[in-house]
């Protein structure tokens, strides 16, 4: 009999195996899976990519045999039943004769959501679900974000000090978190397909916006909001105009910015998405439509502060990552990453939910799902919009 601490033990190891393709699955979840008889792993396997093998079938292939009677197959997220790119998962575990099966997070794709559960006992397969359940679906942010509410999922980023500044008055900032932290940073940018900044931190800046996760680089989408392309007036153009993989960015403008512009960012190889609209200011909801229709689940936002206070005033930003420094300026000149709302009651307040405490060196990041109050006010009197697209 397997107690609930070795279920726990190997739906951890199939979570480590699900997290190899950190990133490189999208639209699909990372998902991992093992086969275990007599108590021992015999086999391993994990999703690499959408339109490949999924995680239960690299197991089935990897053991290279019939399993035995008794065997187990554990598994991060449930079995897929239907057929898209790929056979259904559920068919292949019957088939094989696999006798139990033990999952996770239930998938929230509407047309699985327990279907596979149910398709399996048909078959006449053991279910245990919800082992490390919590765990397993924290690993598919940005799936299960597209799955339950059909949009991309908008995250932010941010370190900060104690009380809450990303700069001093002066707008020195480098580096107000450590090593650790910062490389935390970059793990989650490794699995966002897009990473977006506003044209002042462009410019104050000059980012290269890649991911960089030990000795390798990789670059996802990177997106430059400039309404006014202010960007491309300077003499010496910013490094993802003009570095190797400046063909992976993409500015989002509007039609005040200039044809011209636009013609240059094209005949350097750079993407421009022209958003219709009144003013200068990009509309984040045909924004994120147009990141739906090209396949772009998720975009992780770090800048500046006016690009994410405007997403924040508009109930457009998801999620939420701050990385807490144990800084303090206590300078009410410092520079803060959002502002402009007018909150006149912890009633009024933005609320993190499903929050998640991670500690790295001597920072420690809080994250979570944003709630916004019934009622929230802008405070126009602070916020300004003298400058777009920052």
């Amino acid at each position: 009999m397997t107690t609930q601490s070795q279920h726990e033990a190997f739906m951890r190891r199939a979570l480590d195996l699900a997290r190899r393709a950190w990133g490189d699955t999208h639209p699909n979840p990372m998902v991992g899976a093992l086969i275990v008889e007599d108590g021992a792993v015999v086999a391993e396997g994990w999703h690499l990519k959408a339109g490949e093998p999924h995680a239960e079938i690299n197991a089935l292939r990897a053991l290279g045999r019939k399993p035995r009677p008794d065997a187990t197959l554990y598994v991060t997220l449930e079995p897929c039943c239907t057929h898209g790119r790929t056979p259904p998962c559920t068919d292949a575990i019957v088939d094989a004769g696999i006798a139990r099966v033990v999952a996770g997070a239930t998938d929230p794709n509407p047309a699985h959501a327990g279907k596979g559960y149910e398709v399996l006992q048909a078959g006449g397969v053991e279910v245990i679900s919800g082992v490390l359940a919590e765990e397993c679906s924290d690993l598919n942010l940005v799936f299960n974000h597209m799955m339950t509410t059909g949009r991309p999922i908008f995250a932010a980023k941010s370190g900060v000090t104690l009380d809450g500044k990303v700069a001093t008055r002066t707008g020195d900032s480098k580096w107000i978190t450590g090593a650790p932290a910062r490389a935390d940073g970059h793990r989650w940018r490794r699995l966002f397909p897009a990473i977006a900044v506003g044209a002042g931190t462009v410019r104050a800046d000059n980012p290269r916006l890649t991911a960089r996760v030990g000795d390798t680089e990789w670059c996802p989408w990177r997106f430059v909001f400039d309404g006014l392309l202010r960007t491309v007036t300077e003499k010496s153009m910013p490094a993802v105009y003009t570095d190797e993989f400046r063909e992976r960015t993409i500015v989002v403008t509007t039609p005040h910015g200039g044809m011209g512009y636009v013609r240059k960012l094209n005949t350097l190889g750079v993407k421009t998405w022209v958003m219709p609209g009144s003013s200068p200011k990009v509309n984040f909801g045909d924004f994120r439509q147009r990141c739906a229709s090209e396949g772009i689940t998720g975009v992780f936002f770090e800048g500046g502060a006016q690009l994410l206070s405007e997403l924040l005033q508009g109930r457009e930003l998801d999620y939420l990552f701050v990385y807490h420094a144990p800084v303090l300026f206590a300078d009410e000149k410092g520079k803060s990453i959002l502002r402009g709302l007018r909150t006149e009651s912890l009633a009024q307040a933005v609320r993190l939910e499903r929050v998640k405490h991670e500690v790295h060196g001597d920072d420690s990041l809080m994250r979570g799902y944003l709630k916004y109050p019934e009622k929230m006010f802008v405070d126009e009197a602070v916020f300004t919009r003298k400058q777009y697209g920052e």
